[in-house]
């Protein structure tokens, strides 16, 4: 295999791996918690933006064409997991302000203002993250130390990634296959129900939204130190639209359905479009890759809802004894 074919492979599946990710945070908040996050993005970047600053070492080290805050130099692993502890602080403090009192639907209003907020004080206050030039140079985790090859080093970051891949699951999956999961998914089907049993709907789904926080975060510094820069127009709304839409084609409330979700949408579907050959005016193109996206999702909703792998329906069994008596 040719080395060009091997990075495009590589970069395919890095990206992957944080599509499962983000979808796997996003289906605890949205499929599984009933909370509709539409600045789900911002907390992605969050934690790239963290990662960033945390390895780039002081702005002044790097010839001072781009300013931003902090300018540590941590090693690996440390960016990452502060970035997902900034994630989820993040998830936490918008939480206590949006949860508490907000129904699901001005939730989602809400949300979105957020995201608009979020990316024109980043792009404004270029004292922050260099405004919307964005940071660039960003060093790679142990690129320095390993001394690979440019493949070989690919290769190494695709490992990495599935590796936090796989435990990023196997914690989601714990999360919901547990009686905390079947809470969650109780409030999502009717929060005064629950609430009249007893539970703290604001609390759990609090707990849902920072978890996913902070996969999100996780999943931004993955993503941000593979490519080596992070801007203002790598977090916009239509970055959250997409992955709504593999959520949704997937089948929410469904590990696996994310998963393949992720595969479909922001990997197959968005990456079969490049091909398509150019015509009309300039950007047409990259306009039809959201038409795609957005036809997709309406067919699934339309002629199949609950996705390609829908939530699967729970039961369960009696206790011994407790057999109902006909008399």
């Amino acid at each position: 295999m040719s080395s060009s074919m091997q990075f495009y492979i590589s970069n395919l599946l890095v990206y992957l791996g944080v599509d499962v990710m983000a979808c796997l945070g996003l289906n605890l908040q949205f499929g599984v918690a009933g909370l509709i996050n539409l600045a789900f993005i911002v907390f992605q970047a969050a934690g790239a933006y963290t990662a960033a600053v945390l390895t780039l070492g002081p702005s002044t080290a790097r010839g001072g064409f781009q300013s931003y805050i902090l300018g540590a130099h941590l090693q690996f692993p440390l960016p990452w997991l502060a970035a997902a502890v900034v994630g989820g602080a993040l998830s936490f403090v918008v939480g206590l302000i949006v949860l508490r009192r907000l129904r699901t639907d001005y939730q989602a209003m809400v949300m979105l203002v957020i995201s608009l907020i979020a990316t024109t004080v980043v792009t404004n206050a270029t004292g922050l993250f260099n405004g919307s030039n964005g940071l660039a140079l960003i060093p790679q985790p142990l690129e320095s130390v390993l001394k690979l090859s440019p493949v070989g080093y690919q290769w190494f970051y695709v490992g990495l990634t599935f590796a936090c891949t796989i435990l990023v699951w196997v914690i989601v999956r714990r999360i919901t296959g547990s009686p905390l999961g079947r809470t969650l998914r109780a409030v999502r089907d009717n929060d005064v129900a629950a609430a009249s049993l007893g539970k703290n709907v604001t609390q759990l789904r609090l707990i849902a939204f920072v978890a996913g926080g902070a996969i999100a975060g996780l999943s931004g510094a993955i993503l941000a130190q593979f490519i080596s820069a992070w801007s203002p127009g790598s977090w916009l709304f239509p970055e959250s639209f997409v992955y709504f839409s593999a959520v949704i084609v997937g089948g929410a409330g469904n590990n696996m359905g994310a998963v393949v979700g992720a595969a479909l949408v922001p990997v197959a579907f968005l990456e079969a479009t490049r091909y398509i050959p150019q015509f009309g005016y300039p950007g047409l193109v990259d306009a039809l890759q959201w038409v795609v996206v957005g036809l997709l999702t309406l067919g699934v909703m339309w002629f199949r809802p609950r996705g390609v792998f829908p939530e699967r329906t729970r039961r369960f069994a009696r206790p011994p004894g407790s057999e109902p008596t006909h008399e």
